[in-house]
């Protein structure tokens, strides 16, 4: 809490005004769309629809990039693939046209960064285009499927010259390349299907594993081998059984199949921390910003005219305050699923996208950024306090508790996306194929959901495309 003066309690009027103002407005973006967060998490998704189409808000303003990607995930659960894709495209081009307005980035250093149109974080660019390609496969339109996976990796690419040396964790999506493959085969290309699967394999195996804790899928080692004999390319076949352990077995014909996918909980939410910072003054008009117990320290260069001024330059702040975004994990209820055939055929659904260890892994690569932005944000916010007091001690002492009042961090992110993505493929005989899903919680001996769903193989239809979610979570919290 910040301590208030003798010349403070003089104005003390107008504080109260002012803090009442800003107080209302420090819940996270979390905390501001509970009610369709709660409708969503509850699995209410026509009312989570209703209550996104209510904000016009959101759907105009800084927010409507947020609002498109979450009418895209709500629409897509609610089976209209069509009407999805419309949104996420508009996303699409948001995110291609959107230019920066340097008055608002100029406001955003007075006050902070939630004022600004929201961008993205880099996995929700690239995951914007998983989902696109989601709703294609689910019409059967793998050619276009392809055009989103391409999107996608052209979107990593243009992410990773962002970064220094490329040292970021996220430089490609092993399950986009595996997504890929799998459109490639649904459209009959199976040389470029087995590239795909191979581009794939090679991710998890030389980043995924040990950046995301995911392990290149046995369901993955298996469509390799096979797109390997397909195309005839017997050597790297012969690598591959070698490599994994395991002779292929030869062509099982099959009248159809089954791609199964499998959405678990909810992906992280953005929740904020702050760190205190002491000002050590040096020569030549620096000071330095200095938080002994992370390690920190920037230098801050003071203005000419408060270097040696006794009364209120920046030497006489000894703690300022400066805030941070964080990840808060939604942890999923259910560890583990399975599905079963009528033949009692059990095929695990197994973990090829840990989406919330992406988040982290990419909010900790911008953090020199974040913190650069916010170091700089402080600044500009101490540099007005500091003129203002020139004129007028008691604006100036308006100034620092505003400035104190609006420094917080911006904790918006796309709260839709599942914490994880797992699948599997099975193969369908003609005609009926009832198929149904187990799903497990550690604590439970048995499943602790099941689910019935029927797959008929007819009429030339053979390759049916599934999404399950489930969206069970824990609350919101920091390990």
């Amino acid at each position: 809490m910040l301590i208030v003066n003798e010349k403070l309690r003089k104005i003390s009027g107008a504080l109260l005004l002012i803090s009442t103002f800003f107080l209302s407005s420090c819940a996270t973006y979390y905390q501001r769309n509970l009610k369709f967060q709660e409708a969503f998490s509850n699995g209410e998704i026509e009312r989570a629809n209703e209550l996104l189409d209510k904000n016009e808000k959101d759907a105009e303003g800084r927010n409507r990039l947020l609002f498109l990607m979450k009418k895209g995930v709500v629409l897509q659960m609610l089976g209209q693939f069509e009407e999805s894709n419309l949104f996420l495209e508009e996303a699409y081009i948001f995110l291609e046209d959107y230019k920066k307005n340097y008055g608002i980035e100029a406001l955003s250093l007075l006050t902070n960064p939630s004022i600004k149109p929201y961008t993205g974080e880099d996995h929700e660019k690239v995951l914007l285009h998983y989902y696109k390609a989601l709703n294609y496969l689910q019409l059967n339109q793998p050619q276009k499927a392809l055009v989103e996976c391409r999107r996608l990796n052209a979107k990593l690419n243009e992410l990773n010259d962002k970064y220094e040396n490329k040292k970021n964790q996220y430089k490609t999506d092993a399950f986009a390349h595996n997504l890929m493959g799998i459109a490639y085969e649904m459209d009959g290309d199976v040389n470029n299907a087995f590239i795909a699967f191979r581009n794939a394999y090679n991710a998890y195996k030389d980043s995924y594993s040990t950046h995301f804790g995911v392990a290149a899928p046995e369901q993955l080692k298996k469509d390799l081998m096979r797109t390997a004999y397909l195309n005839g390319f017997i050597e790297e076949l012969l690598m591959y059984e070698r490599e994994f352990g395991v002779k292929y077995d030869l062509l099982v014909k099959s009248d159809g199949e089954l791609i199964f996918f499998w959405h678990n909980g909810l992906g992280p939410v953005k929740g904020e921390w702050s760190i205190n910072f002491t000002i050590v003054r040096g020569q030549n008009g620096t000071a330095t910003f200095v938080n002994e117990e992370l390690g920190l320290n920037f230098p801050y260069i003071v203005p000419a005219s408060h270097r040696d001024d006794p009364k209120g330059g920046l030497g006489d702040l000894k703690l300022i305050r400066v805030a941070f975004p964080k990840y808060l994990s939604r942890k999923p209820y259910f560890t583990s699923a399975s599905l079963w055939t009528d033949s009692l055929t059990q095929y695990p659904l197994e973990k090829a996208e840990n989406i919330e260890a992406i988040a982290y892994s990419v909010l900790k690569d911008r953090m020199l950024r974040e913190v650069a932005t916010s170091i700089a944000r402080l600044a500009v916010k101490q540099a007005s306090e500091l003129a203002a007091r020139e004129k007028n001690d008691d604006i100036g002492a308006i100034i620092s508790v505003v400035n104190a009042l609006t420094e917080k961090a911006d904790t918006r992110n796309w709260q839709t996306l599942p914490h994880s993505i797992s699948y599997s493929r099975i193969p369908l005989k003609a005609g009926s194929n009832p198929v149904r899903i187990k799903v497990y919680n550690p604590q439970n001996k048995e499943a602790s959901l099941e689910e019935a769903f029927e797959f008929n193989v007819e009429n030339g239809k053979k390759t049916f495309f599934h999404i399950y979610n489930s969206l069970d979570s824990y609350a919101p919290r920091s390990y």
